[in-house]
């Protein structure tokens, strides 16, 4: 089915962009605005997912246990979560609700509470998810890859420090709201069942009022390479790992996209079949896509036991770098499936597409529409993978690793 991307500017510099799927009866929408991690104090790790959690406890003439009873009588589906460069706020509900819904978010952007009342709660509720991490080595190892690779500016964790929390106070979250929830720079996307012209209008008379711009932009992403390990008695040892790879607006970001794919996408992928299904060595490995505007990376996971972790990480690293020897078409043809399956998905969920609207917007400037990703899809083959790779090897490695004992890598210092 043909698409048609709906797009409208209010003269407060909020863009609103919006994609027509008549066939549902649901509608979603996705605001974007620039406060992330990065914007963060360095004393006040934490600060981004904490004035999230509060400007949702009451706003307008609604207290806090109003907002949560009214979007629930209005079976309102919703999610709200921070990323480096920024916090959203995501909604879905049937089509006939969605200006009451609309409303009920412009007064959480708008005209948030922030009670005092419950700023300990919400600081308790954030320290013991925080803590909660080092009950899981796993996410622990990919929380301290991502810090030592990308900075303690660009690598920061949405839930901060335990330091960073216990330092933050009321004023600071309704100072970080004001300095960055603003509508110059901000995206809102729907997608759905809805009328556009009734949109653009409900939204024009809800943020008339609303203004300003955030002042600065945040530098770029400089990758560090090397190599950290951190020491826990474990009969397990887990290691996460990351290269250099193009980022989501390079123009050859599907070739990218492609051989993670090829790595890590289902059970026949090749670390899959390599490490674990072939020699047994992990009970758990992944690659996946990462990108930070100007930096993109391949992040990869493995679990094992520690007397085999050594070995894994070799194989790990080998099993990459063999893409080189060249890719199966069988592999490829998977690899096509998996995609198709995934853009058909996408067709009956407005919450999924409008998500992928306002994240495109924020890092293309523009919105591929599902056919263009189609035919990026289409045009792969085994060759433009295998020369994709040969002109952007595995480089600029980063390993952390978390087990009993340090690993041996040389790749962290030597590539």
């Amino acid at each position: 089915m043909q698409q048609k991307l709906l797009q409208h500017r209010l003269a407060n510099g909020l863009v609103i962009l919006g994609e027509r799927m008549p066939w549902l009866e649901s509608v979603a929408f996705t605001f974007m605005l620039p406060g992330g991690t990065c914007r963060e104090p360095n004393d006040r790790a934490g600060l981004a997912g904490l004035t999230l959690e509060l400007s949702q406890r009451g706003a307008g003439s609604l207290s806090s246990r109003d907002v949560v009873e009214r979007l629930d009588f209005l079976g309102v589906e919703r999610s709200s979560h921070v990323s480096t460069f920024y916090t959203t706020m995501s909604m879905a509900a049937m089509a006939s609700v969605l200006k009451p819904t609309l409303e009920i978010a412009a007064s959480i952007l708008l005209e948030p509470h922030f009670p005092e009342s419950e700023l300990e709660e919400a600081r308790q509720s954030a320290l013991l998810e925080l803590a909660s991490i080092e009950d899981d080595p796993a996410q622990k190892c990919f929380k301290e890859l991502k810090q030592l690779r990308f900075g303690e500016l660009f690598g920061r964790s949405s839930l901060g420090s335990e330091e960073g929390l216990e330092a933050i106070e009321l004023e600071d979250c309704i100072r970080f709201h004001s300095q960055f929830c603003k509508p110059n720079g901000s995206v809102l996307a729907l997608a759905g069942n809805f009328d556009w012209d009734e949109v653009v209008q409900t939204l024009e008379s809800l943020f008339s009022t609303w203004s300003g711009a955030t002042d600065t932009e945040p530098g770029p992403v400089v990758p560090y390479r090397g190599a950290v390990h951190l020491p826990h008695e474990s009969q397990q040892t887990h290691i996460a790992l990351a290269y250099d790879a193009v980022p989501y607006n390079h123009p050859e970001y599907y070739r990218g996209r492609g051989i993670v794919g090829i790595l890590s996408d289902g059970m026949s992928s090749r670390l899959f079949t390599e490490v674990r299904e072939k020699r047994g060595l992990v009970y758990a490995v992944s690659a996946s896509s990462h990108s930070l505007k100007n930096c993109g990376s391949v992040l990869c996971y493995a679990g094992t036991t520690s007397n085999r972790a050594q070995e894994t990480l070799e194989v790990t690293v080998d099993t990459i770098r063999a893409l080189a020897n060249g890719i199966d078409k069988d592999e490829l043809s998977r690899l096509k499936s998996r995609v198709q399956t995934s853009l058909v998905m996408e067709q009956e969920s407005s919450s999924s597409r409008s998500s992928q609207i306002a994240y495109d917007w924020m890092y293309l400037g523009r919105v591929p529409s599902r056919q263009e990703v189609l035919d990026e899809i289409h045009a792969l083959t085994c060759e433009s993978l295998l020369k994709h790779f040969q002109e952007h090897p595995p480089h600029g490695w980063t390993l952390v690793t978390i087990g009993p004992e340090a690993l041996e890598f040389s790749h962290a210092v030597s590539t």
